[in-house]
């Protein structure tokens, strides 16, 4: 990867904020995303946001940090935050922002343990497609403490379609990001809608309870180790 949204995060950082990135899917066309809203504080982020923030407890895992709003603001309500990013330019810049623990790190690289996981603006893009998804949840279950938590949002965009592919899950998104006349590696980006999340959670052993809804078709959802039940003896 080129590192387009790093390299648009550096230029934002270091004041060379001239133009916006530019996004589109194989379903939707460009649309401009503005540098100064991947530097939000809380007060402008969305409630879904300030919710899944408000409900962390203990050591945190920030996957996908950006420019570290989510780990500053838990930082400073005292909480141990562990950033990571594939974007190098994404850590430089959390870390002159003032995140203490920022790495430039793959989640299904990541091996520490957590009481809560933070996944958010569409949490469940990292996934790539719907055969990888209980890959990741498996490793997501596998790096909470007892009593751990995932706290992750995606959006239902079945709304987007005419009629569905039966070839593809409808959530399955070829993603393009430009930057100052450069063209980004298309990526793969998935969104989940819940009834699907739910059931490849339920399939490695997750519970998935639906915290909200937000304002456009998303949702945040809680996952936890699902508990046995005990029959008597």
């Amino acid at each position: 990867m080129k590192d387009l949204l790093g390299k648009a995060l550096l230029d934002y950082q270091n004041g060379n904020y001239t133009e916006d990135l530019i996004t589109s899917t194989n379903i939707s066309d460009n649309d401009e995303l503005p540098l100064p809203y991947l530097f939000r504080d809380y007060s402008e982020m969305p409630k879904l946001e300030q919710k899944a923030l408000q409900l962390c407890k203990g050591n945190i895992l920030d996957v996908g940090c950006g420019s570290g709003n989510h780990a500053l603001w838990l930082q400073n309500k005292g909480y141990n935050v562990k950033a990571i990013d594939s974007s190098n330019g994404a850590i430089e810049v959390a870390k002159k922002r003032g995140v203490s623990n920022a790495e430039l790190k793959p989640l299904l690289e990541e091996t520490d343990t957590f009481d809560s996981i933070l996944l958010l603006m569409n949490g469940t893009g990292i996934f790539e497609e719907l055969s990888q998804v209980a890959k990741y949840l498996k490793h997501l279950k596998s790096l909470l403490k007892p009593n751990g938590q995932i706290l992750i949002d995606s959006s239902d965009i079945s709304y987007m379609y005419d009629t569905y592919y039966s070839e593809r899950y409808f959530g399955e998104l070829d993603y393009f990001i430009s930057y100052k006349g450069e063209k980004e590696n298309p990526m793969m980006w998935l969104y989940l809608d819940f009834t699907t999340l739910q059931t490849a959670c339920i399939s490695v052993g997750l519970s998935c309870e639906k915290i909200a809804d937000g304002e456009h078709y998303d949702y945040l959802a809680k996952l936890t180790v699902q508990i046995k039940n005990q029959t008597d003896k």
